[in-house]
């Protein structure tokens, strides 16, 4: 048994730390105050290579596995870029997996390039309004008239919506009453965002300016039949895929952005004295924090482990959700520690970990909830019966 990274794993966040440090507290700072996409630090870890971590070496990427894109996204988080870092190359590196499986040779030679090299940018188009996680009751449709498909309908919380050229959207194509099952009939695409039928409406949200979220609404947008990715209706079962990889990149940030809130109060605890000496002294401070370090260790074991499952095709589901769990927590609770080590100071944004706590709260609700989450492990590992 080997707990250690290769030499080649660690030089991954090294080079990544490297770029990320060119983006500093304040330039984070100023994204998070006036919003604005960061194209220039989108561009410069395209220009090094990292956006095809995941795609493979025939298409512009690096051909590398889901454990090498959890030490990005870990280090992009704990760079103090956040979520706002992390979400900003998020999809670029998961997003298009269902085309690396399902794509035709054509299709993957169209599609992958492109987002390797940072020219393309794209969103994910699932979640709706009225239907949350139960995917498969989704309402927006794509009917076939000839060559093309025309989108109709609506999505909700859609990153980065305003400045993506391409949408991987999910769409029922047969009607759910016209299926044999409800995860039958859904259909997936990825193809161009046209803005002339299609709605984009930002929400204005608590934290994470830097990475719009958005509402969309389709009237009859084209979308051209080779746009379509695999065979007809089985396009719920395509994203099934992307979930548990998902999940560990999602852990692994949650992780990242612990572990700089996590190193800002402990930094703040021994330069601040009070009464003749500094807090961290104060086992009442020194005590939360340790527990923090102990807690994000053991959600990025269980991040580590989901992703060498991932990438050896075993059964990952409960180590990923686990994960996702576990480091969500983990994260929540150091950045609130964070907040109170530095009492008054905790709540002017200045000295971040206020930004760190408003973002923290992203891996914990998305892309699955806390409470999903124990309904699974409860029914898939322990055997319980099904609870919804």
């Amino acid at each position: 048994m080997d707990f250690a990274l290769t030499p080649e794993q660690d030089s991954i966040r090294e080079a990544v730390t490297a770029i990320c440090a060119r983006f500093d507290d304040a330039y984070w700072l100023k994204k998070d105050k006036e919003g604005g996409f960061p194209h220039d630090f989108h561009r410069a870890l395209a220009e090094a290579g990292w956006l095809g971590i995941c795609i493979p070496e025939e298409y512009g990427g690096s051909g590398l596995g889901i454990t090498e894109a959890a030490l990005l996204m870990e280090a992009i988080a704990a760079s103090g870029a956040g979520m706002s870092g992390a979400t900003a190359v998020h999809l670029n590196i998961f997003g298009l997996h269902p085309v690396v499986v399902h794509g035709t040779p054509e299709q993957k030679a169209r599609m992958l390039p492109p987002i390797a090299r940072g020219e393309v940018k794209a969103c994910f188009g699932v979640t709706e309004p009225t239907t949350g996680l139960d995917t498969t009751r989704l309402k927006c449709r794509a009917e076939r008239r000839g060559d093309t498909y025309y989108a109709n309908g609506q999505k909700v919380w859609i990153s980065s919506a305003q400045v993506a050229d391409n949408i991987l959207l999910l769409a029922r194509t047969t009607p759910i009453e016209q299926c044999a099952s409800p995860a039958d009939g859904i259909s997936l695409f990825y193809t161009r965002l046209d803005r002339a039928h299609a709605s984009i409406r930002e929400i204005d949200k608590a934290g994470r300016k830097a990475v719009d979220s958005n509402e969309i609404f389709f009237e009859d947008m084209p979308i051209p039949l080779e746009d379509r990715i695999g065979e007809e209706g089985r396009g719920f079962r395509y994203i099934l895929h992307g979930l548990n990889p998902e999940r560990v990149l999602i852990a692994a940030e949650a992780v990242g952005i612990g572990r700089v809130a996590l190193k800002r109060a402990t930094d703040y605890a021994r330069e601040r004295v009070v009464f003749g000496r500094p807090i961290g002294q104060n086992q009442a401070v020194q005590h939360p924090l340790a527990q923090d370090w102990m807690a994000l260790e053991a959600a990025w074991l269980m991040t580590l482990q989901a992703a060498w499952k991932y990438d050896r095709k075993q059964d990952s589901g409960a180590a990923a959700n686990a994960a996702k769990y576990l480091a969500a927590e983990a994260a929540m609770k150091a950045c609130q520690n964070a907040v109170m080590t530095h009492g008054g100071f905790g709540y002017a944004k200045e000295y971040h970990v206020e930004r760190f706590l408003r973002e923290a709260m992203i891996p914990w609700i998305a892309p699955v909830s806390p409470n999903l989450i124990c309904c699974y492990i409860a029914e898939r590992v322990l055997g319980l019966p099904k609870s919804y």
